[in-house]
């Protein structure tokens, strides 16, 4: 029913079976995971009114499970990629495999799916910081840099009484600065790939 693919790794299809709505998939040396992708084979679907919330588990430094809520598969949302590697660190969550003795090795943390109803997951919350961006890695870069130029040379800005004359150099209001920094994030939203034309 359910597939875990990790990149550079053979595709997972067959988790281990736990109880009767809980599976569970080993993630061998997983401190160098840094994305994790849970999806439906299609084979089988959910059924009517059901979905899976998928959680990551690892142990912590005695070896305790950690489990946290990444997200959720249903049948109208059949796969998810998640980012796991800045969770290793953080608190644990309410789960549903709390109660289960899965065993835990150093090296080793799960992937772990609750078929549950879909009015339940609702109204769970996942770890903010698992999601993946939408944004590709150009754009945020981008972005980013946008922000940091525009940051440093707003640091720079003066009044016109605070200008003191100087023949040598060149001043650029700080109103056009901004003016071309909003007209730059406009139309990179609208097509992140205008600057190659």
């Amino acid at each position: 029913m359910f597939g875990c693919l990790v990149a550079g790794r053979l595709v997972q299809a067959a988790p281990q079976q736990v109880a009767e709505d809980k599976f569970v998939f080993d993630l061998p040396d997983y401190e160098n995971i840094n994305h994790v992708v849970v999806f439906m084979l299609g084979t089988i679907p959910f059924p009517d009114g059901m979905g899976g919330s998928v959680y990551f588990c690892y142990p912590d430094q005695s070896g305790m499970a950690v489990w946290q809520l990444l997200g959720f598969v249903t049948n109208e949302k059949p796969s998810a990629i998640f980012k796991i590697s800045g969770l290793k660190s953080g608190k644990g969550s309410q789960n549903p495999f709390g109660a289960m003795n899965l065993p835990q090795t150093p090296t080793v943390a799960q992937i772990g799916i609750s078929v549950e109803l879909l009015e339940n997951l609702a109204q769970q919350t996942p770890v903010a910081s698992a999601a993946v961006s939408s944004v590709d890695s150009f754009t945020e870069f981008t972005q980013k840099m946008l922000d940091n130029f525009y940051n440093f040379a707003s640091s720079f800005a003066v009044t016109q009484a605070q200008m003191t004359p100087n023949p040598s150099e060149a001043f650029i209001p700080a109103n056009v600065v901004l003016k071309w920094y909003e007209n730059f994030q406009r139309r990179l939203t609208q097509n992140p790939l205008f600057w190659k034309t």
